[in-house]
């Protein structure tokens, strides 16, 4: 019987339909796998590179502004044709040279206050946004960048001792009123690279404001060399001999001296000082900081409490929003209690204040006509104060999303976080070309910028190579289009109107300024693709040690 059964189940397995047909279906079956495959290898093969957005775009083009406006002896990969070595002498003399740094807009001056306050906040937007630097291939440039600045900044005092009585505040010298044009920036327009006469580096012994943003600068970049830690901790250094400095070991209770008259002088230092112990934290994890910049006296100098709408305009010269959010993010993220709640929480509610202050039904700031908000009241340039905002916005909105808050409470509407991004969208979309002029400005991105910017090395033909001062005026009063675009270059903006001049002459709508790129920059970076990653929660903080939330202390003993 069971022989009887293998020879029927041979004989089915010999017959050749049964054959033919498992056969046919083995060749289908194998032709499709190699179509798929085929297919697959063609699509990987012939795959278009991924359209890049607007932002990334605007994004890599606002960071190469920064190569145009490198001081010294330019990098071999600095990427703009026409800039070269330049100003080798600065400092000569002044401890190991001031060569390097940035020029600071269409001239060729380097200040430390606004460089400083440039680092920071590409610093800060580093700290947040890493994945999505990256992610746009721009993670390692913007790094060089900022080390570059942090180089120049360790030059400008003696970072390497254990304490200091000076820093250099700046390297030339604007006076439009002088007539010794070979020593004045001002009335000599020629490139950087023609400059041959004596540079002045100003000292600065009585420089509280300054000293506290280069600490800040100093602090915010050593957690982005966090990997590179002899570079690290070179900048913490730094970073703790100047804010001694800057606050004479007091504090709050400092009560002397303010900065001296200069073409960037500080209208106050408190600000300064909250911002500065607030990073200095960041990078140490020192508690004295945090403990320093929650005190109720320092803080009431600081206008913690709601002071009017200037309190929400972020700038080189007003930090108080900038320190109030980096404060919230302590309070939101790492939770302390007591002693530092009442403190946290004063600056929290006063920066829930300066989102709503944004929004367009507050009354705290006028709009134009194309929507551009007037954070400094209709004066010029308004442009760099837009887009520190704009960052801010996007920061804050990503911070409620980490720590699940759905919006904020702005008088008598609630509002959802998004508003605040839309806010700052709104914004940055202006600026790249949405406006009344249907012009994007920053500078190479479409194909309608300004052509005329007043900026003395995209003005000249890089072919001249040496010049005296009145032979640039030619360019600098050429109607011509500028002979090097600027690639990136966020010019100073439109007027209140809506309207502008694309005029070499007229800095107030066409000087660029690293400050303004630095928050044009973070700005874009904020804002990319909402699906990519946002904010890294822990990285700010990677110094700070872990700590228990501190409790009150024991009431008095019983006394019957």
């Amino acid at each position: 019987m069971e022989m009887e059964r293998r020879r029927k189940k041979r004989k089915l397995c010999m017959n050749p339909a049964v054959v033919i047909r498992t056969l046919v279906v083995l060749v289908i079956l194998l032709g499709f796998i190699a179509l798929v495959a085929f297919l697959v290898i063609r699509s990987r093969r012939h795959r278009p590179p991924p359209v890049q957005d607007n932002y990334t775009i605007a994004l890599q083009k606002s960071l190469m502004f920064f190569n145009a406006q490198k001081s010294g002896k330019l990098p071999a990969n600095n990427n703009v044709s026409w800039r070269g070595d330049s100003c080798l002498d600065d400092g000569n003399g002044y401890l190991n040279g001031l060569q390097g740094g940035y020029y600071d807009g269409g001239d060729a001056v380097k200040y430390s206050f606004p460089a400083s306050f440039a680092m920071t906040i590409l610093s800060w937007s580093v700290l947040e946004y890493s994945a999505k630097y990256e992610g746009a291939g721009e993670l390692n440039h913007v790094k060089d960048i900022i080390k570059w600045g942090t180089d120049y900044l360790l030059k400008t005092f003696n970072s390497t001792a254990d304490s200091v009585d000076n820093v250099v505040s700046q390297v030339g010298e604007i006076d439009n009123s002088s007539k010794e044009a070979k020593t004045n920036e001002g009335n000599c327009w020629i490139r950087p690279e023609s400059i041959s006469y004596t540079r002045p580096a100003i000292p600065c012994s009585t420089c509280p404001a300054l000293a506290a943003e280069m600490a800040a600068a100093l602090a915010a970049a050593s957690i982005v060399f966090k990997d590179d830690q002899g570079y690290s901790k070179k900048l913490v250094h730094g970073a703790d001999i100047l804010f001694k400095f800057a606050t004479k070991g007091e504090g709050e209770n400092y009560a002397g001296g303010s900065d001296p008259p200069s073409h960037y002088n500080s209208s106050g230092f408190w600000d300064e000082f909250v911002w500065g112990g607030a990073w200095m934290y960041c990078a140490t994890g020192n508690s004295s900081y945090i403990d320093l910049v929650t005190k109720p006296g320092l803080a009431k100098h600081d206008d913690a409490f709601w002071g009017g709408p200037d309190c929400g305009v972020l700038s080189w010269d007003n930090k108080h929003a900038g320190a109030q959010l980096l404060l919230s993010r302590m309070r939101l993220f790492l939770d302390y209690g007591y002693p530092y709640e009442e403190m946290l929480k004063t600056f929290h509610d006063q920066i829930n204040e300066v989102m709503c202050s944004y929004l367009p039904d507050s009354s705290n700031f006028n709009r134009t006509r194309g929507g551009l908000i007037q954070l400094n009241h209709g004066k010029p340039k308004p442009l760099q104060y837009v887009m520190n905002a704009a960052f801010l916005a996007a920061l804050y909105t990503d911070y409620l999303q980490a720590a699940f808050i759905p919006g904020l409470q702005c008088g008598s509407k609630f509002y959802p976080k998004e508003a605040f991004r839309d806010f700052a969208k709104a914004q940055i979309n202006y600026i790249l070309g949405r406006n009344p002029k249907s012009m994007s400005y920053v500078v190479g991105f479409t194909d309608h910028f300004p052509q005329h910017v007043h900026h003395k090395g995209a003005s000249i033909p890089s072919d001249i190579k040496h010049q005296n001062c009145q032979e640039g005026l030619k360019w600098r009063d050429s109607k011509e289009p500028n002979p090097n675009t600027i690639v990136g270059a966020m010019v100073a903006g439109p007027d209140k109107d809506d309207g502008f001049q694309d005029n070499r002459s007229n800095y107030n709508y066409t000087e660029p300024s690293i400050a303004g790129n630095a928050g044009l920059v973070a700005a874009l970076v904020a804002l990319l693709d909402k699906s990519s990653p946002g904010i890294d929660k822990n990285t700010v903080f990677y110094a700070i040690p872990p700590m228990s939330i501190p409790q009150p202390p024991p009431p008095p003993p019983y006394k019957p």
